[in-house]
């Protein structure tokens, strides 16, 4: 256990953001997981919407350092190309 006061304002810091991180990346498999259901149901129109969904949050992920901007790069095209290969 930290004695400075400084080093104690960190762990706490620390704390916060760890539990921000963690709630961010359940939250892009949930959406991940929908996008998934939406291409294995069939259904383009939901699955679509998913997809943007997915960018959207992958991409804002990245941009607050919770993921790599490459990881979620490589996310985006991933799921796109499934989406484009279910959808043909």
């Amino acid at each position: 256990m930290a004695n400075i006061k400084s080093a104690k304002k960190r762990i706490r810091v620390i704390d916060k953001k760890t539990a921000r991180n963690r709630r961010i990346k359940g939250h892009l498999k949930a959406i991940l997981k929908n996008f998934d259901a939406a291409i294995e149901s069939g259904d383009m129109e939901t699955a679509k919407e998913q997809l943007a969904k997915a960018e959207k949050k992958l991409m804002q992920a990245a941009s607050k350092g919770t993921i790599h901007k490459n990881a979620a790069s490589r996310k985006v095209s991933r799921i796109t190309k499934r989406f484009n290969k279910a959808n043909a």
